[in-house]
């Protein structure tokens, strides 16, 4: 249920936080060692599913089917990788500054993300510019030259216009596409002025460096993983290409809800430009609450297991301009409106001829309870 409330002013990230943290426990800000033990789990059955993987050439044709599942349960680990590196790169939980780096890049390795390059992409400028006209995240302005990036985005993105075969190849592919955009802009030119990107940044040259050598590592780690399958066709559609596809379109699944609807801001405003989500019980379970996305926007460092808490603080001081949906009704509306900003309140398409106003430009709660 969409609703018209006066919500034409900004109110910073920090003051939200500066209100809601004397009524949350202490313990929500230390850090959950539960996501490190999460990172080994999902890394063993990455490794399981290969090994098994290994031996499909060997399974009659009619038996192959018997693999999906275990398809299904590497795709989500690869999901869970991502969470649970999300959490433990937004904490302090391992110290050690060369064990987090190890331990992040063997986290993010199927996702193709360096973890130094993470920490820019997602945690400085992301974070800090959330939905603005400098956030790598955000959709593209109309006014944005009609490149190949801005093109595949069109035609990925859930949307008015998108189509359903484009729909579901960029739901399998559109992370991987966000990411070379990205690293391509950093590596190659690292000067804030390619065009191909929504919003390009610069690094440190230090950064650039340690950025480059993590790919090579992922990369190399990637051909491994072929090396071991053997390079077989059988092998490589279902215990690595079909894994991959699976969690980058689960990724995308949260990403996709989480501002593009939104307004643009100038102010960063979790309350105007995030969407936190409904959905079962069990995905907030096994996908660390991720569906909080307000939430973890107001405390970023934040045990995730206490965004319940901050959810019923919202309600309770913001209800007029927190953004709560169900998962449909979130999916309903990026599948009618348009994907490009004509300007910080109204979406448009590609050719520009419709024109929507932002659904977050009024309260998007579906339903306060």
């Amino acid at each position: 249920m969409l609703h018209d409330t006066d919500r034409t002013f900004a109110i910073a990230q920090a003051t939200y936080a500066k209100k809601l943290r004397p009524l949350l426990p202490p313990e929500a800000f230390l850090p959950n060692p539960d996501r490190l033990v999460l990172v080994l789990i999902n890394l063993a059955i990455l490794c399981l599913g290969w090994a098994i993987a290994d031996d499909l050439d060997r399974w009659h044709w009619y038996y192959l089917w018997l693999y999906l599942p275990l398809a299904l349960i590497m795709g989500n680990s690869i999901v869970v990788l991502l969470f649970s590196i999300h959490d433990i790169m937004h904490s302090n939980l391992i110290e050690n500054r060369l064990l987090r780096q190890v331990v992040s890049l063997l986290g993010l390795t199927m996702l193709w993300m360096p973890p130094t390059f993470w920490q820019a992409v997602h945690n400085r400028e992301h974070h800090n510019k959330t939905n603005s006209i400098d956030d790598p995240d955000r959709n593209y302005l109309e006014q944005q030259p009609k490149n190949w990036g801005k093109w595949i985005q069109n035609l990925f993105v859930p949307s008015i216009e998108v189509q359903p075969i484009w729909f579901v190849i960029g739901m399998a592919n559109a992370w991987g596409v966000h990411t070379f955009r990205n690293l391509t802009s950093v590596l190659l030119f690292n000067n804030a002025e390619t065009t191909y990107t929504p919003a390009a940044f610069k690094v440190s040259s230090k950064e650039r460096v340690t950025i480059a050598l993590e790919l090579f590592a992922i990369i190399a780690i990637h051909v491994s993983i072929l090396f071991y399958l053997d390079f077989h066709p059988v092998k490589l559609l279902l215990g690595y290409f079909l894994p991959i596809w699976l969690g980058f379109s689960g990724v995308m699944f949260y990403i996709y809800t989480n501002h593009l609807v939104s307004p643009m801001t100038e102010i960063n405003d979790p309350l105007l430009n995030s969407v936190s989500l409904r959905v079962p019980k069990f995905f907030d379970l096994i996908h660390l609450n991720f569906s909080y996305h307000t939430e973890h926007h107001i405390f970023p460092n934040l045990n995730s297991n206490y965004y319940p808490m901050v959810q019923a603080l919202l309600k309770e001081h913001y209800g007029d301009r927190y953004n709560l949906l169900d998962v449909g009704e979130a999916w309903r509306l990026l599948l009618n409106t348009p994907r490009h900003y004509r300007d910080p309140q109204t979406l448009t398409d590609w050719s520009g001829e419709t024109s929507i106003d932002c659904p977050g430009s009024a309260a998007l709660t579906a339903k306060r309870s």
